[in-house]
C-alpha cells in the first residue's frame, strides 16, 4: 500500500470513528441529563474537520513533481498541518471559553443518570487507541499533518476524562459540579501547547528553515568518509515539509575524469539519502581539491 492510500485509509478510519462517537455521546447526554456529556459530543464533532482537509489534500501534496512545480507539492502539507493546528487553538479556547463561563456562573449539573459515564468512557478508549494508529501510519508515511491529526485525537480523549471525572464526581456529590470547568481549563492549556507547536513547526518549513548545525556537522563527517572525497563546504539544507532538500560543494582530486568525479558525488548523493530517508535530493557540485586544502592535509 503506497502513502497516499495509507494516509486516506487511516484518516477515514477516523472519520468515520468520530461521527460515530459524536452520535453516541449525544444520545447518551441528552438522554441521561448532562451538558457536558453533549459538549464532548461537540468537540468529537469538530474533529472531523481536520479529517476532511486530511482526505482533500493529501492527493495534492502526495502528486509528483511537474514542469511548475519541479520541487514537488510538500508544501501543501505544511500549510494543511497549520490548517489543523488552528482548529486545535480554536477548539481548545472555545471549551476554555465555555468552562470559565460555566464557573463564572455556577451553573451546576443535576438530575444525571449514571448511563452518562459511558460516553466519555467510550471515547477515552476509542480515541487513544485511534491516536496510536493514526501517530504509527503517521511515522511510517513521515506525514507532519497526520502526526498532527493524531494528537488531535488524543486532545480529545482528554478532554473526555475532566467530563468522565465530573459526571462521575456528580453522581456521588452534586456540589462537586465545578470539576468540569476546571479540568476542561487544564485540559484546554495543554491542546493549546500542542497547538501552536504544530503552527510554528510548520510555519518555519514554509520559510524554508534549515536544519540544526548539529544535524549539518553529522552530515558533514558523513560525507568526508566517503572513499576519494577531499572536502566538502557550502553545504545548505532546507525542509519542505518533512523532507529535505540538500546542495553543497564537493572537493575531489582535480586530476580525476569527469566520469570518476561524477561516480563519487553519486556515491555520496546515495550515502546521505539511505541513512536518512527525510532527505529526497542532494544537489552535488563538484570542485577540484584546492592547493590550501592540500598544504593543510599534509
Amino acid at each position: 500500500m503506497n502513502k497516499k492510500k495509507q494516509i486516506q485509509r487511516i484518516t477515514l478510519i477516523g472519520l468515520v470513528a468520530n461521527i460515530l462517537l459524536c452520535i453516541v455521546k449525544f444520545f447518551i447526554g441528552v438522554i441521561g441529563n448532562s451538558q457536558a456529556v453533549v459538549a464532548d459530543a461537540l468537540h468529537s464533532f469538530s474533529d472531523t474537520s481536520s479529517d476532511l482537509v486530511i482526505l482533500f489534500g493529501v492527493k495534492y501534496w502526495t502528486a509528483p513533481p511537474d514542469e511548475e512545480h519541479p520541487y514537488g507539492h510538500h508544501k501543501i502539507e505544511s500549510f494543511i498541518t497549520i490548517i489543523i493546528g488552528l482548529i486545535l487553538i480554536f477548539v481548545a479556547v472555545a471549551i476554555a471559553y465555555e468552562a470559565i463561563t460555566a464557573l463564572m456562573g455556577k451553573n451546576t449539573i443535576s438530575n444525571l443518570s449514571p448511563i452518562v459515564t459511558i460516553g466519555p468512557l467510550v471515547s477515552i478508549v476509542i480515541k487513544e487507541i485511534m491516536f496510536r494508529a493514526t501517530y504509527k501510519v503517521g511515522i511510517q508515511t513521515n506525514s507532519s499533518s497526520l502526526k498532527a491529526n493524531a494528537w488531535h485525537h488524543r486532545t480529545d480523549a482528554l478532554s473526555s476524562i475532566p467530563v468522565l471525572v465530573a459526571v462521575t464526581a456528580t453522581l456521588i456529590d452534586p456540589r462537586l459540579w465545578f470539576l468540569d470547568q476546571i479540568g476542561a481549563i487544564i485540559v484546554s492549556a495543554f491542546i493549546i501547547k500542542v497547538g501552536i507547536k504544530i503552527l510554528f513547526t510548520n510555519i518555519n518549513d514554509l520559510l524554508d528553515t534549515g536544519i540544526s548545525k548539529k544535524k549539518i556537522q553529522r552530515l558533514e563527517k558523513s560525507i568526508i568518509a566517503v572513499k576519494n572525497v577531499k572536502g566538502v563546504h557550502k553545504l545548505r539544507t532546507r525542509k519542505l515539509a518533512n523532507y529535505i532538500y540538500i546542495d553543497l560543494h564537493l572537493e575531489v582530486d582535480g586530476q580525476l575524469s569527469v566520469i570518476q568525479g561524477h561516480d563519487i558525488s553519486e556515491e555520496v548523493k546515495h550515502k546521505l539519502i539511505q541513512d536518512n530517508p527525510k532527505i529526497i535530493d542532494v544537489m552535488v557540485h563538484l570542485e577540484p581539491e584546492t592547493v590550501t586544502d592540500k598544504k593543510t592535509r599534509g
